[in-house]
Formats: structure tokens, C-alpha cells, sequence
């Protein structure tokens, strides 16, 4: 009987010599890497978003090690991150941002990643589609359909002629430009391309832009975000009507914004991030954008131009800031 039960003893450890390994592999740390490609306001609703929905799921500090940091949008700097997260063998990474993920994507392809805040995917070649990303990515999308925006200013005002501030050295913004491009004879608006390719330039530039537009169309670009003091300024004073699909510049006296709401955005990339974190190939999980968009103005902004908001318009609008 006792070698029975010797025996018995000698075959439970060795059973469970086998499987601490890997009850210890189950509960180890996850490490995640979090890349942000500038310091904009969007971009940090965004992060925290995602950290926050990580927490609710299971996935915050101390069971999961992350990683935080930002490109301050310099391309030199991201570069270094991206190579310091190539180094550390993270379980995931997240990229905030369309210049921050193209770089993440084209140089690591052995670790899962989660982007949120990328205006079109599949247009700037991070992913195949919209279903699938055909990679190691998948992610959420701060899109608004051009429609929306086109539709938002005809309400507003009779606009004819619409000016694109973009950057052609940003991908995000030469798409939101392409989109608006395509529609422009369907709403009778003109759509006026004007490039900046330094911050210096907007003063130079824009003070002609608003005598021959009727309205402003901001891009995400970083450009755009450094002088949006300067652009609004500018063009309210001048009663040019300011439009973007970007919440955060709004808050920065943009007159109108059709908008995906940043915190949201960067939740839901965050589910997508649990999912990959259980286990699930990125490529198997849809790229998605929200489906429901604030209609926000600023009520500041169009005192002190003076616009003149249509009632019905002022109905259909979610969200005023002041």
C-alpha cells in the first residue's frame, strides 16, 4: 500500500513538473507597445481610450506591461521607437496614428498590431480590405464619409468653392483630399488643393486661399494641427467658414466638425487588441469605423465670425463647444 501511494506520489509531481511551465507561460506579463505619432489631442483621447478598455478587460498594469511612447511628430523619432519595438519582443504593439502605423507595419511583421486612428487603410496600403487586413495589423479607422462633410457645409452655407489644407508628405491627408476631390460635382463645390510643406508657409499662403474660397477644409495634418490657431484666426475674421472631421480641432475653434469621437475610437481598437491577445490572428479580425458621427460647432467661433446658423441646422447638431 505505501509503494502504492509512493508511486502515486512520484507520477503527481512529475505531472505537475510538466505543467507548471506552462501555467507560468499562461500568467506571464504581456508586453504591449504603445506608439502615438504626435503629441495632438486626438491622438492622446485615443491612447486613452485604449488603456482604459484594456483595464475593464483584464489587460491594464501590473498584468500587462506597457510600453507608451510618442513620436512628437518627428519621422527620425519614430523611426528610433520603431526600432526599439522590433528589439523587445512585445506581444503587441498599437499604433495611433496613419504615419505612426505605416512605419510600425512596413518594419515589424512577426508581432501582432493594433492601429486606431487611421483615416483609410486600405488606401495607404496597410491593409488589403476593410474584411481583412491580409497581415499582421487590424485596427479601427477615424473616417467620416466625405458625404457627410459635403452634405454638413451645403446645409450650412452656400459654399462654392471649398480649400484643402493638406500635407503631401502625409499619407492621411493626400487621402482625405483624393475623397473630397471625387465628390466635389456631385455638390456643385469646388475643391481647391492647397499644399503646405511647412509651418511657415501658412502665413504666407492662406491669406490669398481665403479671398477666393468660401470655406476651409482642415486635413489631419500635422501641419495643419501646429498652426490651427493661426488658419482659424484667419479665416473667421474673414467669415470663411472652418470644417474638419477631426473632434479635437474643433475644440480648437474650428467653426463645424462631422466627427468620430477619438475616446471611442481608441476603445474599440482596444477590443479588437483583446482579441489578439487571446489568441485571434489579427487578419481575422474585420477593420471597422464607428457608425455613429457627432455634428459639433463652435458656438465661440461662429460669435465672433458672426455666421449665420440656419435653425435646422442648429437642431441637427449633437454636440456645442465653446
Amino acid at each position: 500500500m505505501n509503494r502504492i501511494k509512493i508511486q502515486g506520489l512520484v507520477i503527481l509531481i512529475a505531472l505537475v513538473s510538466m505543467i507548471n511551465p506552462l501555467c507560468l507561460e499562461a500568467l506571464a506579463e504581456k508586453r504591449i507597445g504603445v506608439l502615438l505619432w504626435s503629441e495632438e489631442l486626438r491622438y492622446i483621447e485615443t491612447k486613452n481610450g485604449i488603456t482604459e478598455q484594456l483595464g475593464k478587460e483584464g489587460f491594464g498594469e501590473p498584468a500587462v506591461k506597457l510600453t507608451i511612447e510618442n513620436a512628437g511628430g518627428s519621422k527620425a523619432k519614430l523611426a528610433d521607437i520603431t526600432q526599439k519595438f522590433a528589439k523587445a519582443k512585445m506581444d503587441l504593439i498599437i499604433a495611433i496614428g496613419t504615419t505612426a502605423t505605416i512605419a510600425v507595419a512596413r518594419e515589424i511583421k512577426n508581432v501582432p498590431i493594433v492601429f486606431s486612428m487611421v483615416y483609410d487603410p486600405v488606401e495607404v496600403n496597410i491593409a488589403r480590405n476593410w474584411k481583412s487586413s491580409g497581415n499582421n495589423t487590424t485596427g479601427t479607422s477615424s473616417q467620416v464619409p466625405v458625404s457627410k462633410i459635403m452634405e454638413t457645409l451645403k446645409r450650412f452655407a452656400p459654399a462654392k468653392r471649398l480649400a484643402v489644407l493638406y500635407t503631401p508628405a502625409e499619407k492621411n491627408s493626400i487621402v482625405q483630399l483624393k475623397k473630397l476631390l471625387r465628390v466635389q460635382s456631385d455638390y456643385q463645390i469646388e475643391v481647391v488643393p492647397v499644399p503646405l510643406t511647412n509651418s511657415e508657409e501658412v502665413a504666407l499662403i492662406l491669406p490669398e486661399v481665403i479671398r477666393t474660397v468660401d470655406a476651409i477644409y482642415l486635413s489631419g495634418s500635422s501641419i495643419v494641427g501646429k498652426t490651427i490657431s493661426m488658419i482659424v484666426d484667419l479665416a473667421t475674421k474673414a467669415k470663411v467658414v472652418t470644417i474638419t472631421h477631426l473632434d479635437d480641432l474643433v475644440s480648437k475653434r474650428v467653426l463645424l466638425g462631422v466627427c468620430a469621437n477619438s475616446y471611442a475610437v481608441g476603445r474599440m481598437a482596444a477590443r479588437k487588441a483583446v482579441k489578439v491577445l487571446k489568441g485571434a490572428k489579427p487578419s481575422s479580425i474585420p477593420i471597422e469605423t464607428l457608425n455613429n458621427f457627432d455634428l459639433i460647432i463652435n458656438i465661440k467661433t461662429a460669435r465672433a465670425g458672426q455666421f449665420n446658423i440656419p435653425p435646422s441646422f442648429m437642431k441637427s447638431v449633437t454636440k456645442v463647444m465653446e
